[in-house]
């Protein structure tokens, strides 16, 4: 098969149950190969020499593949450090980690894509492999179906890294709450739904430091995922967790994706925080320890999101889709002198400066249990530091397909139209801080910036995501009407989605 087809962004990632699954053991083993003469050749280190982490999500596809990257990897004359069971952060932080410290690490897992999928995340002790590296790792996987000449094959250790990783996190609740008590949660309540991935270990975690975690969900490991989607952006999988949260009378729930670079939080009230309330929290809690600070975030966050930053002396700063863009934008801003603690997605990737810009979803949820054992403390909730952000009326996301054979130069040109017809348009209005695709702002019905689009490029997919907010009823339909006019002789456009909504 064609490998390139298993490149999504920065990671790889197919189908790997069934006849036509394409992210099979053979071409796991030679993706091992792959990393091992990669790091070879980026370290200047003999094969001998270079030592890989590996891990795994709960997916039923998970140990076959794990046991093909490690045979691939000991094949090329290198050896693995196994970490069995495993999140996405924990692989990362093993590069950084006296003690472990492998050269490179590898997680296998699809995030929160369906049981038959998976994939393999790459990383060192810089971050993750960018797309150009994942080319090259392609490249070297495609050749490494040849014997690849080792005097000796390398060595497999089992060394399991969840606990070490467990210990981390103790640390920053202790740090975060100027403690070394043994149990610096007791009289805090947290429901934790694991959605049956990989991250069910951090109910045992909260109950060692003294947190109740009765009503706790989903915790048991199982590539199935029989209960909801581990994601969570999924309406059923947070509706769940908002439930469990009730029933028990917690102070807040948890909720993570299948590897556990992702999370969201409810509150006691059952209230979902994720997507804009989630940034404007973790807003919140930077801006009052330091105002003046930027937040990075995607395109397509909130206008009452931008409001509420501002109002905390914080600076409000858009960038294009992709958790890697978002980090290495923030990355790029502090070394250009700005104060960038934070940057972070809708989707729930979030990054913080104090540890590493790793997208860290059980990293972020453990600063935000911090800080509601402090406001516990005063009667006070997580929801009450985001009480007066300013959510819309009308939102909605919609996606355009892109049927000609070169999707991106369609998808362009059909951007490129709006951006002239906006141009020429009072009543449009190009957001200042357009940094993907074409945000306009409107004035809806005598009000003022109360409603916006974003069409934007997908990262990967030939479709045009649209997403649109109004702060008055109708407003959405008004704007997509709108926006239909100006773009309905694109070809190569399926426009029926847009039609649809303005109906």
């Amino acid at each position: 098969m064609d490998l390139r087809k298993l490149i999504s962004g920065s990671d790889i990632r197919g189908k790997a149950v069934g006849e036509d699954a394409q992210l099979t053991p053979e071409v796991a083993q030679r993706l091992g190969t792959a990393f091992a003469l990669f790091l070879a050749e980026k370290k200047a280190m003999p094969l001998r020499d270079v030592v890989i982490g590996l891990g795994r999500d709960s997916r039923i596809t998970g140990p076959a593949l794990l046991k093909a990257v490690a045979d691939g990897v000991t094949r090329a004359g290198a050896s693995v450090q196994e970490y069995g069971m495993c999140t996405t952060p924990a692989m990362f932080m093993s590069t950084v980690t006296p003690g472990f410290a492998p050269v490179g690490a590898v997680m296998i897992t699809a995030s929160h894509h369906p049981w038959d999928r998976n994939g393999l995340k790459f990383v060192t002790a810089d971050g993750g492999l960018e797309h150009s590296e994942i080319e090259k790792l392609i490249t070297l996987a495609e050749i490494a179906h040849a014997d690849v000449p080792a005097e000796e094959a390398g060595c497999v250790c089992p060394m399991p890294f969840l606990p070490t990783y467990k210990r981390q996190l103790a640390d920053r609740v202790r740090k975060g709450l100027a403690t070394d008590a043994e149990k610096p949660l007791q009289g805090l309540h947290v429901v934790v739904d694991a959605g049956n991935g990989a991250g069910g270990f951090y109910a045992d975690l909260m109950a060692e430091l003294g947190a109740c975690v009765n009503g706790s969900q989903f915790l048991d490991p199982d590539g199935m995922f029989p209960n909801h989607r581990p994601n969570p952006e999924d309406p059923t999988a947070m509706a769940a967790v908002s439930k469990a949260v009730i029933h028990a009378g917690a102070d807040l729930g948890v909720i993570f994706d299948a590897d556990c670079d992702r999370a969201a939080v409810v509150d006691a009230d059952g209230r979902e925080i994720n997507r804009n309330r989630l940034i404007a929290l973790m807003s919140a809690i930077l801006l009052a320890e330091k105002p003046g600070q930027t937040i990075v975030t995607d395109s397509v966050t909130s206008s009452g999101l931008h409001a509420f930053i501002s109002a905390r002396g914080g600076e409000h700063y858009r960038y294009k889709r992709g958790y890697r863009n978002v980090i290495d934008e923030a990355i790029r801003l502090n070394k250009q002198g700005a104060s960038c603690p934070l940057a972070i997605e809708t989707s729930g990737h979030a990054a913080l400066q104090e540890n590493h810009f790793l997208d860290d979803g059980m990293y972020l949820v453990t600063v935000l249990i911090v800080e509601a054992m402090k406001l516990k403390r005063q009667g006070k909730t997580l929801g009450a530091l985001i009480a007066d952000l300013k959510e819309p009326v009308e939102s909605t996301e919609i996606r355009l397909g892109i049927t000609a054979e070169d999707f991106r130069a369609a998808g362009q040109k059909a951007i490129d139209k709006v951006l002239a017809y906006a141009g020429t348009c009072g009543a449009w209005h190009i957001a200042p801080d357009n940094r993907e695709g074409v945000r306009i702002s409107f004035d809806l019905d005598g009000g003022s910036d109360n409603g916006w689009f974003l069409l934007r490029l997908s990262v990967h997919d030939p479709v045009l995501p649209l997403n649109a907010e109004s702060d008055i009823p109708g407003g959405v339909r008004q704007m997509l009407a709108a926006l239909y006019d100006v773009i309905k002789d694109c070809e190569g456009l399926d426009l029926s989605a847009l039609v649809s909504a303005i109906r």
